[in-house]
C-alpha cells in the first residue's frame, strides 16, 4: 500500500465519496507542478482481464499463474484494467509486488461488481487526483445506467506526477457496453465532454476495452474527433503484429480486430505499440489480449 496521500476531485458529494472507498490505495494530497512530462518511455497497457470464475474451463485458479507471468514479463508502469473483481484485483496486486498500487471502484460501488482498476508502478507514478463517473445521463449517481446498456458502465481516472520527469497527465480507463450500440455511442460522447472539461495543459492517456472495432465506428469517429485524441497503434513508431484482441480462447486471428484501445493526446509520441500473445502450456490469462504501447510525453 502506497504511503503518499491524494485528493478526490473536489466537489463529489459526500455520499458518493463514502461508498468509492478505495480497495488498495491510500488518499493521498497533491498540487499541480509542470505540465511537461519527461522524455523517459511510459510503458502502458489496456487488459480485459475476464471477470474471476470458478467454472471450468479457464478458472482464475487455472488463469492467475499465466496473468501473474504476463504482467512480471511485461511490467507496465500503468494498467488499465476491465471487469476484474475484487478479490481478483487483490490477487493481481500481490502477484505484482511492493512496487505496484491500484485505484478503482466497483460499477455497483464499494467492493461489489466488476471495476476499472487503475494500477500503476508507485515508483515511476505518484496519483495527485482521481475521480469516477457513470456512463449515463446522471454520471455522478453511482451505479446509475439510463442508455440501455446492458449491464451498467463507467469510468475510472487519474491525474498522475511521472516521478523520472515531473510532467503530469491523465489516465481515464473504461469498459463500453457489449450489446448496445446506441449506449456506446452515448458513452463515447460523455467521455469526449468529460475529456475537455480537465486541465487542457496535460496530456491523456485512454485505455479501454470499446467493443467494437477501431475505424470504421461511430464511437472510434467521436473519440478521435476534432484531433483531441489518437490511437496508438495507427501513430506507433513501430507497431507488432496486429490480432483480434477478444479471442474467447479459440484460436488467435492475425490482423482480426482491435476492440481493446490506447488512446492519447496528439502531442505523446508512441514508440512502439504491440498486442500480448503471451499463454503457457495452452492457457491464455484472459479471453482478451493485452495492448501496450511505450509512449514519451
Amino acid at each position: 500500500m502506497s504511503a503518499s496521500r491524494f485528493s478526490r476531485r473536489r466537489g463529489l458529494a459526500a455520499a458518493t465519496a463514502a461508498a468509492l472507498t478505495l480497495p488498495a490505495a491510500t488518499r493521498l494530497s497533491g498540487t499541480a507542478h509542470a505540465a511537461s512530462g519527461g522524455r523517459r518511455p511510459l510503458h502502458a497497457m489496456t487488459f480485459n482481464l475476464r471477470f474471476a470464475s470458478d467454472t471450468p474451463p479457464h478458472t482464475w485458479a487455472e488463469r492467475r499463474p499465466v496473468m501473474r507471468e504476463l504482467l512480471r514479463r511485461e511490467e507496465p508502469h500503468l494498467l488499465g484494467t476491465q471487469e476484474g473483481l475484487y478479490g481478483q484485483l487483490r490477487d493481481m496486486h500481490a502477484d505484482l509486488g511492493p512496487r505496484y498500487d491500484w485505484l478503482g471502484t466497483g460499477r455497483a460501488g464499494g467492493s461489489r461488481d466488476e471495476f476499472m482498476a487503475v494500477f500503476y508502478d508507485t515508483e515511476r507514478l505518484e496519483p495527485l487526483e482521481y475521480d469516477h463517473f457513470w456512463l449515463s445521463d446522471t454520471p455522478y449517481v453511482i451505479g446509475s445506467n439510463t442508455w440501455g446498456a446492458a449491464v451498467v458502465r463507467m469510468v475510472t481516472w487519474v491525474r498522475f506526477r511521472d516521478r523520472r520527469g515531473g510532467g503530469q497527465f491523465y489516465a481515464l480507463n473504461t469498459h463500453l457496453d457489449h450489446r448496445s450500440q446506441p449506449a456506446r455511442e452515448r458513452s463515447a460522447a460523455l467521455i469526449t465532454e468529460r475529456l475537455r472539461g480537465l486541465d487542457p495543459a496535460l496530456p491523456r492517456v485512454v485505455t479501454g476495452d470499446f467493443n467494437v472495432p477501431a475505424h470504421g465506428n461511430p464511437v472510434h469517429d467521436t473519440l478521435l474527433g476534432g484531433g483531441a485524441l489518437v490511437d496508438t497503434w495507427d501513430v506507433a513508431d513501430r507497431r507488432g503484429p496486429q490480432y483480434a484482441t477478444f479471442h474467447g480462447y479459440r484460436p488467435l486471428v492475425p490482423g482480426g480486430d482491435r476492440i481493446d484501445w490506447i488512446l492519447t493526446s496528439p502531442a505523446v509520441r508512441t514508440r512502439y505499440a504491440a498486442v500480448s500473445t503471451y499463454s503457457r502450456g495452452g492457457q491464455f490469462p484472459s479471453d482478451h489480449l493485452p495492448v501496450r504501447a511505450v509512449l514519451e510525453f
